[in-house]
């Protein structure tokens, strides 16, 4: 019985930390790209950009599901592209990856242009002087200034990616061991009226996040003292 209790909480766990880092991996990556270009333009496109990149944060996520389902569902725009490589998102954890990605996807997005626009363009502009190409000014310049913001934002990304629920039941279902997070463990647990396996699903979830956020707090307020 205790077995199969620590199954229980283990394996959507493990599948929550692997959705949750992949997908702030994937919107790090491309969030921190599109920052640093849209820190650097001006007029009306950026605006349309920035809103559409915005837009994740203010939309149900059950509507995010169903935008998902409509562009790499198997009837979707991409669907049937996808599906001549031999992938399929619906139903499948990595669906739950693209669903969390782009529910993510904002804050770090939002984090780092921030962070980006308020480096010190000088130093920037002192380095192009010297010659030095733009993704090096970016990789050794901008970087190195902004990380605290990043890295606030990055932080934020995966502990909200730990409990995204609606998109990822929209296009990944609930099936468990292969799509159950913990934000879908504890929804079956409570419906089959199993409140002990809840609680402890939502302890576990709530201790995990908490101990992401203490710890980006720590490291940040760390890390501002010794400089």
């Amino acid at each position: 019985m205790a077995e199969n209790a620590a199954t229980d909480i283990m394996v959507p766990l493990l599948l929550s930390l692997r959705v949750a880092g992949l997908a702030t991996f994937f919107s790090f990556v491309f969030g921190v790209g599109l920052a640093w270009v849209m820190s650097r333009r001006r007029g009306p496109v950026r605006s349309v950009i920035d809103a559409l990149c915005t837009l994740p944060m203010v939309l149900p996520p059950t509507v995010l599901g169903y935008y998902l389902i409509l562009f790499v569902g198997r009837r979707g725009v991409l669907g049937p592209w996808l599906a001549e490589f031999g992938i399929s998102l619906m139903f499948s954890w990595q669906g739950a990856v693209a669903a969390a990605t782009v529910v993510v996807f904002p804050l770090i997005y939002k984090s780092a242009r921030a962070a980006l626009e308020s480096v010190d363009h000088t130093l920037e502009d002192a380095a192009r002087t010297l010659g030095v190409s733009e993704w090096a000014v970016f990789m050794r310049v901008s970087l190195p200034l902004a990380w605290r913001g990043l890295f606030a934002g990055t932080m934020l990304a995966f502990a909200r990616g730990m409990g995204e629920f609606g998109a990822t039941l929209m296009i990944a279902g609930n099936i468990p061991g292969k799509t159950q997070t913990l934000a879908l463990a504890i929804y079956a647990a409570f419906q089959a009226g199993n409140d002990a396996q809840a609680t402890l699903l939502v302890l576990v979830t709530s201790a995990l996040c908490m101990a992401v956020l203490v710890g980006a707090e720590w490291l940040l307020g760390g890390r501002g003292q010794r400089i």
